[in-house]
């Protein structure tokens, strides 16, 4: 079964290796469970966190990728100027308080700021979820991390400054018959040294090298044909065994070299050795 084609950027190809989402993968699932738990405990109907992915962007590509309005949670980590970031719906987060009040939670909210009250119990939760991520990540995460300020505008965050590699956690929140999805954002800085260091990205020249490369090295179908030659539909209707057409294609005209049906040089019959063979006699730019 065939998985769906991802973009890959050969001037900033992925950095993280392969142990290090292995790492971060273990540590997040276990997260995904300690979340789980406590959002069961605090709304009061059976929630569950399922832990999606995690990449690294720098943080001008996270905010782009987020909707114009959603709930930002900004995490100060102590000693590093970059913070976090705890994103998922305003209206997500509405319900979960509904619940938590008494309510249902199947109202349909409306997109708007927390109120002050709001903001207290969308705090604990938070506070809640740090204190799994502390434990789930253990010596990784060794910053102390607190909740720090709220955002609504992804654009008007500036949890970072745009270059700043961030590691990008995303997961699916279902809380009773209601998914949705939300992400966690670090600073790298803040993760990387404890797992190790990140692969320097590469310049432009050497991307394109190694693309010119792996092209190179790329399998095609080459043909070597003579010119068409054009009959009518009743010479064709009318061909019996021993038939002949006679060809267009001069003797002494070389024939078309073509790669993928792409004519690029002409050819001449020869032979190498005990095998037929061509030899190029004129090649054809690309127009």
């Amino acid at each position: 079964m065939r998985g769906e084609p991802e973009l890959y950027d050969f001037s900033r190809p992925a950095a993280l290796s392969r142990d290090q989402s292995r790492m971060l993968e273990l540590v997040y699932e276990t997260f995904a469970r300690q979340w789980g738990t406590q959002l069961t405990a605090k709304v009061r109907v059976v929630s569950r966190v399922t832990f999606r992915g995690t990449e690294l962007r720098t943080y001008d590509e996270y905010v782009s990728g987020l909707p114009e309005t959603s709930a930002l949670v900004l995490l100060g980590l102590e000693g590093i100027p970059s913070r976090g970031v705890l994103q998922f719906p305003t209206t997500a987060a509405l319900s979960w308080i509904g619940r938590m009040l008494g309510g249902t939670g199947r109202r349909a909210q409306r997109e708007r700021p927390f109120t002050q009250i709001e903001q207290v119990l969308v705090r604990r939760l938070a506070e809640d979820a740090l204190e799994d991520l502390r434990y789930s990540m253990g010596p990784m995460l060794a910053h102390a991390i607190a909740v720090d300020a709220f955002s609504y505008n992804p654009q008007f965050a500036q949890a970072a400054a745009t270059g700043d590699l961030m590691v990008i956690a995303s997961f699916d929140i279902e809380v009773g018959e209601r998914t949705t999805s939300a992400t966690l954002t670090l600073p790298a800085e803040a993760l990387l040294p404890q797992i190790g260091g990140v692969e320097p990205q590469q310049s432009m020249l050497d991307a394109l090298a190694q693309l010119r490369g792996h092209l190179a090295a790329a399998p095609v179908e080459l043909s070597l044909s003579f010119d068409p030659t054009p009959v009518q539909p009743r010479t064709v209707l009318g061909l019996a065994e021993g038939d002949v057409i006679r060809l267009v294609h001069p003797q002494h005209r070389p024939l078309t070299l073509a790669v993928e049906g792409q004519p690029v040089a002409r050819a001449a019959v020869g032979a190498n050795g005990s095998r037929l063979a061509c030899v190029i006699v004129d090649s054809q730019e690309a127009s």
